[in-house]
Protein backbone atom coordinates (compact mmCIF):
# COMPACT_ATOMS: atom_id res chain seq x y z
CA UNK A 1 0.00 0.00 0.00
CA UNK A 2 2.74 2.41 0.27
CA UNK A 3 4.43 4.35 2.86
CA UNK A 4 2.30 4.62 6.12
CA UNK A 5 2.75 8.36 6.68
CA UNK A 6 -0.27 10.79 6.85
CA UNK A 7 -1.25 11.82 3.46
CA UNK A 8 -4.56 13.48 4.05
CA UNK A 9 -6.29 14.49 7.21
CA UNK A 10 -9.58 16.22 8.05
CA UNK A 11 -10.25 17.16 11.54
CA UNK A 12 -13.48 18.13 12.81
CA UNK A 13 -14.40 19.14 9.47
CA UNK A 14 -18.21 20.01 8.85
CA UNK A 15 -20.96 21.52 6.52
CA UNK A 16 -23.91 23.39 7.43
CA UNK A 17 -26.85 25.07 4.91
CA UNK A 18 -28.87 26.84 7.15
CA UNK A 19 -30.03 24.76 9.43
CA UNK A 20 -29.22 21.07 7.81
CA UNK A 21 -26.35 19.37 8.39
CA UNK A 22 -24.64 17.90 5.49
CA UNK A 23 -21.89 16.07 7.41
CA UNK A 24 -21.61 16.18 10.99
CA UNK A 25 -18.30 16.87 12.25
CA UNK A 26 -15.82 14.68 10.66
CA UNK A 27 -12.00 13.39 11.70
CA UNK A 28 -10.10 10.84 9.33
CA UNK A 29 -6.93 10.56 8.15
CA UNK A 30 -5.53 8.76 5.19
CA UNK A 31 -1.91 6.94 4.70
CA UNK A 32 -0.06 8.12 1.72
CA UNK A 33 -0.66 5.56 -0.83
CA UNK A 34 -4.03 4.37 0.37
CA UNK A 35 -6.97 3.86 -1.48
CA UNK A 36 -9.88 4.59 0.78
CA UNK A 37 -13.55 4.52 -0.26
CA UNK A 38 -16.09 6.66 1.11
CA UNK A 39 -19.53 4.52 0.89
CA UNK A 40 -22.73 5.27 1.88
CA UNK A 41 -26.22 5.41 0.36
CA UNK A 42 -27.35 9.46 -1.03
CA UNK A 43 -27.42 12.14 1.11
CA UNK A 44 -24.83 10.90 3.80
CA UNK A 45 -22.36 12.96 3.24
CA UNK A 46 -19.55 11.50 0.96
CA UNK A 47 -19.56 13.53 -1.65
CA UNK A 48 -19.84 16.62 0.45
CA UNK A 49 -16.97 15.44 2.13
CA UNK A 50 -14.94 14.78 -0.88
CA UNK A 51 -15.85 18.47 -2.12
CA UNK A 52 -14.49 19.84 0.76
CA UNK A 53 -11.44 18.33 0.71
CA UNK A 54 -10.91 19.55 -3.03
CA UNK A 55 -11.90 22.98 -2.03
CA UNK A 56 -15.32 22.99 -4.06
CA UNK A 57 -17.19 23.50 -1.09
CA UNK A 58 -15.93 25.65 1.76
CA UNK A 59 -16.38 23.83 5.47
CA UNK A 60 -18.39 25.13 7.92
CA UNK A 61 -16.07 24.53 10.18
CA UNK A 62 -12.47 21.98 10.31
CA UNK A 63 -9.19 21.61 8.77
CA UNK A 64 -8.01 19.87 5.70
CA UNK A 65 -4.31 18.88 5.90
CA UNK A 66 -2.35 17.08 3.55
CA UNK A 67 1.19 16.56 3.33
CA UNK A 68 1.26 18.62 7.09
CA UNK A 69 0.51 21.89 5.57
CA UNK A 70 -2.80 23.35 6.07
CA UNK A 71 -5.16 23.64 3.35
CA UNK A 72 -8.28 24.11 4.22
CA UNK A 73 -7.97 27.95 2.29
CA UNK A 74 -6.33 27.20 -0.59
CA UNK A 75 -8.37 27.12 -3.69
CA UNK A 76 -9.39 24.47 -5.58
CA UNK A 77 -6.48 24.86 -8.26
CA UNK A 78 -3.52 25.16 -5.97
CA UNK A 79 -4.10 22.14 -3.73
CA UNK A 80 -2.41 19.56 -6.13
CA UNK A 81 -5.57 17.25 -6.20
CA UNK A 82 -6.87 15.07 -9.27
CA UNK A 83 -10.24 15.22 -10.06
CA UNK A 84 -11.95 12.14 -11.98
CA UNK A 85 -16.27 12.33 -12.05
CA UNK A 86 -18.26 10.20 -13.29
CA UNK A 87 -19.45 12.06 -16.62
CA UNK A 88 -15.59 12.00 -18.39
CA UNK A 89 -15.86 15.92 -18.61
CA UNK A 90 -13.46 15.42 -21.55
CA UNK A 91 -12.61 18.05 -24.15
CA UNK A 92 -14.84 17.65 -27.44
CA UNK A 93 -12.27 19.38 -29.46
CA UNK A 94 -9.01 17.89 -28.28
CA UNK A 95 -8.21 14.28 -29.39
CA UNK A 96 -7.29 11.71 -26.52
CA UNK A 97 -3.87 12.73 -26.59
CA UNK A 98 -4.39 16.24 -26.17
CA UNK A 99 -6.77 15.78 -23.51
CA UNK A 100 -4.25 13.81 -21.51
CA UNK A 101 -1.68 16.59 -22.38
CA UNK A 102 -3.54 19.23 -20.87
CA UNK A 103 -3.06 19.58 -17.43
CA UNK A 104 0.81 19.25 -18.61
CA UNK A 105 0.66 22.35 -20.53
CA UNK A 106 -1.02 24.49 -18.14
CA UNK A 107 1.67 23.20 -16.22
CA UNK A 108 4.23 24.69 -18.21
CA UNK A 109 5.95 21.52 -19.24
CA UNK A 110 8.30 21.06 -22.08
CA UNK A 111 6.41 19.66 -25.35
CA UNK A 112 9.55 16.76 -25.53
CA UNK A 113 8.23 15.81 -21.87
CA UNK A 114 4.60 15.93 -22.64
CA UNK A 115 5.36 14.03 -25.56
CA UNK A 116 7.08 11.45 -23.50
CA UNK A 117 4.59 11.77 -20.20
CA UNK A 118 1.11 11.44 -22.74
CA UNK A 119 2.56 8.37 -24.04
CA UNK A 120 3.70 6.32 -20.79
CA UNK A 121 -0.11 7.24 -19.58
CA UNK A 122 -1.73 6.09 -22.50
CA UNK A 123 0.64 3.19 -22.30
CA UNK A 124 -1.20 2.56 -18.38
CA UNK A 125 -4.44 2.84 -19.64
CA UNK A 126 -3.96 0.53 -22.63
CA UNK A 127 -4.76 3.23 -25.11
CA UNK A 128 -2.07 3.83 -27.37
CA UNK A 129 -3.44 3.07 -30.42
CA UNK A 130 -5.73 5.72 -30.03
CA UNK A 131 -4.29 8.86 -29.33
CA UNK A 132 -5.61 10.54 -32.49
CA UNK A 133 -8.88 10.01 -31.91
CA UNK A 134 -11.45 11.97 -30.69
CA UNK A 135 -14.04 11.81 -27.81
CA UNK A 136 -16.76 10.95 -29.73
CA UNK A 137 -15.11 8.51 -31.35
CA UNK A 138 -14.88 6.30 -28.06
CA UNK A 139 -16.56 4.14 -26.17
CA UNK A 140 -17.87 5.23 -22.31
CA UNK A 141 -14.92 2.59 -21.13
CA UNK A 142 -12.49 4.29 -23.28
CA UNK A 143 -13.60 7.82 -22.50
CA UNK A 144 -13.53 6.87 -19.07
CA UNK A 145 -9.92 5.73 -18.87
CA UNK A 146 -8.69 8.77 -20.65
CA UNK A 147 -10.47 10.47 -17.92
CA UNK A 148 -7.85 8.47 -15.31
CA UNK A 149 -4.80 8.82 -17.60
CA UNK A 150 -5.55 12.66 -17.53
CA UNK A 151 -5.82 12.80 -13.64
CA UNK A 152 -2.58 10.30 -13.63
CA UNK A 153 -0.62 11.93 -16.04
CA UNK A 154 0.98 15.05 -13.35
CA UNK A 155 0.75 13.06 -10.58
CA UNK A 156 -1.22 14.96 -7.92
CA UNK A 157 -0.41 13.69 -4.26
CA UNK A 158 -4.23 12.77 -3.53
CA UNK A 159 -6.64 11.82 -6.47
CA UNK A 160 -10.36 12.14 -5.82
CA UNK A 161 -13.26 10.00 -8.08
CA UNK A 162 -16.23 10.50 -7.49
CA UNK A 163 -18.35 7.59 -9.05
CA UNK A 164 -16.38 7.63 -11.66
CA UNK A 165 -18.02 4.12 -13.11
CA UNK A 166 -21.58 5.06 -12.21
CA UNK A 167 -22.49 5.32 -16.12
CA UNK A 168 -21.67 2.11 -16.84
CA UNK A 169 -22.80 -1.29 -17.38
CA UNK A 170 -22.04 -3.56 -15.09
CA UNK A 171 -19.55 -5.74 -16.73
CA UNK A 172 -17.65 -2.77 -18.02
CA UNK A 173 -17.69 -1.32 -14.24
CA UNK A 174 -16.03 -4.89 -12.96
CA UNK A 175 -13.29 -4.41 -15.79
CA UNK A 176 -12.59 -1.14 -14.73
CA UNK A 177 -12.68 -1.85 -10.99
CA UNK A 178 -10.01 -4.15 -11.82
CA UNK A 179 -7.86 -1.37 -14.10
CA UNK A 180 -8.17 1.24 -11.34
CA UNK A 181 -6.97 -1.19 -8.72
CA UNK A 182 -4.15 -1.98 -11.54
CA UNK A 183 -3.78 1.66 -11.76
CA UNK A 184 -3.22 1.98 -7.94
CA UNK A 185 -0.69 -0.49 -7.35
CA UNK A 186 1.57 0.70 -10.35
CA UNK A 187 1.52 4.00 -9.35
CA UNK A 188 1.12 3.91 -5.44
CA UNK A 189 -1.37 6.92 -5.75
CA UNK A 190 -3.47 8.05 -2.97
CA UNK A 191 -7.02 7.92 -4.01
CA UNK A 192 -10.29 8.55 -2.29
CA UNK A 193 -13.10 7.36 -4.03
CA UNK A 194 -17.23 7.74 -3.65
CA UNK A 195 -19.35 5.58 -4.19
CA UNK A 196 -22.98 3.67 -3.10
CA UNK A 197 -22.21 0.15 -4.55
CA UNK A 198 -20.75 -1.85 -1.28
CA UNK A 199 -20.04 -4.09 -4.00
CA UNK A 200 -17.20 -1.89 -5.69
CA UNK A 201 -16.38 -0.76 -2.67
CA UNK A 202 -15.38 -4.40 -1.13
CA UNK A 203 -13.83 -5.16 -3.74
CA UNK A 204 -11.17 -1.87 -5.03
CA UNK A 205 -10.59 -0.46 -1.21
CA UNK A 206 -7.71 -0.79 1.09
CA UNK A 207 -10.41 0.47 3.62
CA UNK A 208 -13.86 1.55 3.74
CA UNK A 209 -15.57 4.82 5.29
CA UNK A 210 -18.91 4.02 5.91
CA UNK A 211 -20.90 6.66 6.15
CA UNK A 212 -24.53 7.24 7.05
CA UNK A 213 -27.29 10.00 8.07
CA UNK A 214 -23.89 12.58 7.41
CA UNK A 215 -21.63 11.59 9.90
CA UNK A 216 -18.87 8.27 9.96
CA UNK A 217 -20.76 5.16 11.03
CA UNK A 218 -17.56 2.48 10.61
CA UNK A 219 -14.22 2.60 8.97
CA UNK A 220 -12.43 -0.61 8.46
CA UNK A 221 -10.71 -2.68 5.87
CA UNK A 222 -13.20 -4.45 4.02
CA UNK A 223 -12.93 -7.72 5.43
CA UNK A 224 -13.22 -6.34 8.44
CA UNK A 225 -16.19 -4.17 7.74
CA UNK A 226 -17.69 -7.25 6.62
CA UNK A 227 -17.39 -9.50 9.60
CA UNK A 228 -17.41 -7.26 11.96
CA UNK A 229 -19.83 -5.07 11.64
CA UNK A 230 -19.88 -2.31 14.69
CA UNK A 231 -23.90 -1.44 13.79
CA UNK A 232 -27.20 -2.65 12.56
CA UNK A 233 -26.78 -0.18 9.61
CA UNK A 234 -23.33 -1.27 8.82
CA UNK A 235 -24.50 -5.10 8.88
CA UNK A 236 -27.53 -4.14 6.76
CA UNK A 237 -25.77 -1.92 3.94
CA UNK A 238 -22.79 -3.95 3.74
CA UNK A 239 -23.69 -7.34 2.32
CA UNK A 240 -26.95 -9.32 3.12
CA UNK A 241 -27.57 -9.78 6.90
CA UNK A 242 -30.39 -11.63 9.26
CA UNK A 243 -30.36 -9.09 11.88
CA UNK A 244 -32.74 -9.82 14.95
CA UNK A 245 -33.40 -7.19 17.57
CA UNK A 246 -32.77 -8.62 20.77
CA UNK A 247 -30.84 -7.17 24.33
CA UNK A 248 -27.79 -8.79 25.43
CA UNK A 249 -27.07 -11.51 28.31
CA UNK A 250 -25.00 -12.05 30.93
CA UNK A 251 -21.76 -14.41 30.01
CA UNK A 252 -22.01 -16.78 33.23
CA UNK A 253 -23.03 -19.42 30.22
CA UNK A 254 -21.32 -17.50 27.75
CA UNK A 255 -22.04 -14.56 25.28
CA UNK A 256 -25.61 -14.27 24.14
CA UNK A 257 -28.39 -12.26 23.28
CA UNK A 258 -32.26 -12.96 24.28
CA UNK A 259 -34.34 -12.02 20.67
CA UNK A 260 -37.96 -12.07 21.32
CA UNK A 261 -38.61 -15.78 23.63
CA UNK A 262 -35.02 -17.38 22.77
CA UNK A 263 -31.35 -16.76 23.71
CA UNK A 264 -29.11 -17.22 20.80
CA UNK A 265 -25.00 -17.77 21.36
CA UNK A 266 -22.75 -14.97 20.09
CA UNK A 267 -18.77 -14.25 19.83
CA UNK A 268 -18.01 -12.43 22.43
CA UNK A 269 -19.13 -8.61 22.59
CA UNK A 270 -18.57 -5.74 24.61
CA UNK A 271 -22.02 -4.68 25.81
CA UNK A 272 -23.79 -5.34 29.27
CA UNK A 273 -26.80 -7.01 30.63
CA UNK A 274 -30.14 -5.85 29.41
CA UNK A 275 -28.71 -3.20 26.82
CA UNK A 276 -30.46 -2.58 23.31
CA UNK A 277 -28.76 -4.82 20.60
CA UNK A 278 -28.85 -6.69 17.38
CA UNK A 279 -27.80 -10.40 16.32
CA UNK A 280 -26.10 -10.61 13.06
CA UNK A 281 -25.55 -13.60 11.11
CA UNK A 282 -24.81 -13.73 7.29
CA UNK A 283 -26.54 -16.04 5.28
CA UNK A 284 -23.56 -18.12 4.16
CA UNK A 285 -22.96 -18.96 7.72
CA UNK A 286 -26.46 -20.81 8.29
CA UNK A 287 -26.71 -24.32 7.02
CA UNK A 288 -29.39 -26.55 6.63
CA UNK A 289 -27.61 -29.61 7.78
CA UNK A 290 -27.83 -29.15 11.37
CA UNK A 291 -24.60 -27.71 12.44
CA UNK A 292 -24.65 -25.35 14.91
CA UNK A 293 -25.87 -24.89 18.22
CA UNK A 294 -28.45 -21.84 17.36
CA UNK A 295 -31.55 -23.24 15.54
CA UNK A 296 -34.45 -22.00 14.45
CA UNK A 297 -37.34 -24.07 12.08
CA UNK A 298 -39.18 -22.44 9.22
CA UNK A 299 -41.31 -22.43 6.47
CA UNK A 300 -39.22 -21.53 2.70
CA UNK A 301 -41.41 -19.23 1.00
CA UNK A 302 -38.98 -18.51 -2.06
CA UNK A 303 -35.58 -19.90 -3.34
CA UNK A 304 -33.06 -17.55 -5.76
CA UNK A 305 -30.60 -18.75 -7.89
CA UNK A 306 -27.30 -16.92 -7.71
CA UNK A 307 -25.23 -18.91 -10.35
CA UNK A 308 -23.00 -20.24 -7.46
CA UNK A 309 -25.24 -20.66 -4.98
CA UNK A 310 -29.11 -20.62 -3.92
CA UNK A 311 -30.64 -18.75 -1.64
CA UNK A 312 -33.63 -19.56 0.21
CA UNK A 313 -35.85 -17.48 2.17
CA UNK A 314 -37.85 -18.82 5.10
CA UNK A 315 -40.28 -17.57 6.97
CA UNK A 316 -39.57 -17.83 10.93
CA UNK A 317 -42.56 -17.62 13.71
CA UNK A 318 -41.53 -14.46 15.66
CA UNK A 319 -38.44 -13.76 13.80
CA UNK A 320 -40.05 -12.92 10.76
CA UNK A 321 -38.19 -13.54 7.29
CA UNK A 322 -34.57 -14.98 7.08
CA UNK A 323 -32.19 -16.24 4.77
CA UNK A 324 -29.77 -18.31 4.22
CA UNK A 325 -27.14 -19.70 1.27
CA UNK A 326 -26.72 -22.93 0.18
CA UNK A 327 -24.33 -24.37 -2.62
CA UNK A 328 -25.96 -24.82 -5.97
CA UNK A 329 -25.18 -28.36 -6.25
CA UNK A 330 -27.04 -28.95 -3.30
CA UNK A 331 -30.65 -30.27 -2.87
CA UNK A 332 -32.78 -27.04 -2.89
CA UNK A 333 -35.56 -27.26 -0.27
CA UNK A 334 -39.51 -26.91 -2.33
CA UNK A 335 -41.48 -24.19 -1.52
CA UNK A 336 -43.40 -25.21 1.61
CA UNK A 337 -41.25 -27.22 3.21
CA UNK A 338 -40.36 -26.87 6.90
CA UNK A 339 -36.55 -26.50 7.83
CA UNK A 340 -34.35 -26.08 10.40
CA UNK A 341 -31.78 -23.02 10.10
CA UNK A 342 -28.37 -23.26 12.37
CA UNK A 343 -25.57 -21.61 12.99
CA UNK A 344 -22.63 -21.72 15.31
CA UNK A 345 -22.25 -18.88 17.81
CA UNK A 346 -18.42 -18.11 16.53
CA UNK A 347 -20.53 -16.56 13.89
CA UNK A 348 -23.03 -14.66 15.19
CA UNK A 349 -22.33 -11.02 15.62
CA UNK A 350 -23.55 -8.00 18.24
CA UNK A 351 -23.25 -5.03 17.15
CA UNK A 352 -25.52 -1.89 18.80
CA UNK A 353 -29.15 -1.05 17.23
Amino acid sequence: MGECADKLQVRGIAKRYGEIDALLPTDLTISSGEFLTLLGPSGSGKTTLLQMICGLVPPSQGRVIIDGQDQTDTPVHKRDIGLVFQHYALFPHLTVAENIAFPLEMRGLRSADVRTKVNDALELVRLSELGTRFPRELSGGQQQRVALARCFVYQPSVILMDEPLGALDRKLREHLQVEIKQLHRKTGATIIYVTHDQEEALAMSDRICLMNQARVEQVASPRDIYARPETSFAARFIGTSNVLAGKAEGKEQGPSVRCGSRSFGTQAHRFVEGEDVALVVRPEAISLRGEGENRLKGRVIETIFGGADVSVLAEMEEYGTLICRVNATSTTPALGEVVEFSWPSSAAVVVRR
